[in-house]
């Protein structure tokens, strides 16, 4: 039987930029999984690690940033591996971050930050592309969503 599982997460990053939301988008290194492709930052849970704190490491593994906010998107990707007969649900993430230089690691070799329109162009997954657009909504559209969907950092991260 198809098992599903929760072993990833899809995490969108904006900065704003004269009053306009601008997004980060990494390009993934040759010799990569996905070499070529555009994406925002992703990864896998580790043993212990809720997915919320997998965001947040990731955020730094990959990008060398922190977070000023975080907050779950109301979106969870799904897809199947067939190699493995698993559906994967991926429960996505947005963060706020305010520096604009970014420290990549080998996953990546370029960065660009982006508004939406060419942000949603260059995402080639339609799952992460409806994810970016969520958490472009509830930043422009349905401010009130992130009041109720923010993680809350001083008080899970002992900050």
């Amino acid at each position: 039987m198809t098992e599903v599982v929760v072993r990833v997460i899809d995490l969108h990053i904006v900065r704003w930029v004269k009053k306009q939301p601008h997004y980060l988008l990494l390009h993934r290194a040759k010799g990569e999984m996905y070499a070529g492709v555009w994406q925002g930052v992703t990864g896998k849970l580790e043993v212990g690690e809720q997915a919320w704190e997998s965001a947040l490491r990731e955020l730094r593994e990959e990008t060398g940033l922190s977070a000023l906010h975080l907050w779950t998107v109301d979106q969870v990707n799904f897809f199947y591996e067939a190699s493995h007969d698993r559906m994967n649900a991926i429960p996505v993430f947005g963060a706020e971050v305010t520096d604009e230089e970014v420290a990549l690691s080998k996953e990546h070799d370029y960065y660009q930050w982006s508004a939406i329109e060419e942000a949603v162009k260059l995402i080639l997954w339609g799952q992460q592309r409806n994810g970016l657009r969520a958490f472009h909504d509830m930043l422009t559209q349905t401010r009130e969503k992130l009041r109720w969907m923010e993680v809350p950092l001083e008080s899970q991260t002992g900050g």
